[in-house]
C-alpha cells in the first residue's frame, strides 16, 4: 500500500474498557497507510483493551487530554467498548476535543460505543450515523438519524456498528483522509 497519509496525524481517544480491535485494526491500518497515530487519555501510561467482555491487551497511551488538541490532528477516531464508551463521554476534556475536531470540520471516524462521545458532545443533531444498536434511542433523542449500515458516512462523520465493519470504516477513513490530502 502507498504511504498516501505520510504527514497525518489521527487522534484515538480511549479510556480503559475499550474494544480492542476498534482501536487497534483502524491504528495499524493508519499507520500502514503513512499516518502517525496518537492514543490519547485521560491518564499516561497503558488503558485496558477488551475483547468483548474478557480482558484485552494494554495499550501504551502516547499523550493525555490536558497535553493535546485537536488542532494538532488531522482526524479523530473513537473506538468503542461500553466501558470506555461510557466513561469517555462524561469526560469534559474529551467532548472539548471532538466539538474542536467536529467545529474544524476534521474527519471524526466512530464505532460502535463510541458514538456516545459525539451524542454527550452535542455534535451529532441532524447527522445521519450507525451504531451498536442499542445506542439508537441515544443518537435520535440527539437529533440525529440512526441507521443501520456497515458504514455512514456524512459530511466529516465516519461511523460504523462492530469490529466485523472494521475493514469498511477503515477503507472509508483512509479513503476521505487521503481526499482531503490531495485537495
Amino acid at each position: 500500500m502507498a504511504k498516501s497519509l505520510q504527514g497525518c496525524k489521527v487522534a484515538v481517544l480511549a479510556l480503559d474498557g475499550f474494544e480492542q480491535a476498534e482501536l487497534l485494526e483502524p491504528q495499524r491500518a493508519l499507520a500502514e497507510a503513512g499516518a502517525t497515530v496518537h492514543v490519547i487519555s485521560a491518564k499516561p501510561g497503558k488503558i485496558q483493551g477488551f475483547k468483548h467482555v474478557d480482558i484485552g491487551d494494554s495499550v501504551a497511551v502516547d499523550t493525555t487530554f490536558d497535553k493535546a488538541t485537536a488542532a494538532e490532528y488531522d482526524a479523530v477516531v473513537l473506538p468503542g467498548g461500553v466501558v470506555n464508551g461510557d466513561a469517555i463521554r462524561s469526560l469534559p476534556q474529551a467532548q472539548a476535543f471532538v466539538k474542536a475536531a467536529n467545529s474544524a470540520h476534521k474527519p471524526i471516524a466512530v464505532i460502535c460505543h463510541g458514538t456516545w462521545l459525539p451524542v454527550s458532545a452535542g455534535i451529532i443533531k441532524g447527522r445521519t450515523v450507525t451504531s451498536w444498536p442499542s445506542l439508537q434511542d441515544d443518537i435520535r433523542n440527539a437529533g440525529g438519524t440512526w441507521v443501520d449500515q456497515e458504514v455512514v458516512e456524512d459530511d466529516n462523520f465516519i461511523t460504523s456498528r462492530k469490529p466485523d465493519d472494521l475493514p469498511a470504516f477503515n477503507r472509508t477513513l483512509i479513503a476521505q483522509l487521503t481526499k482531503r490530502r490531495a485537495a
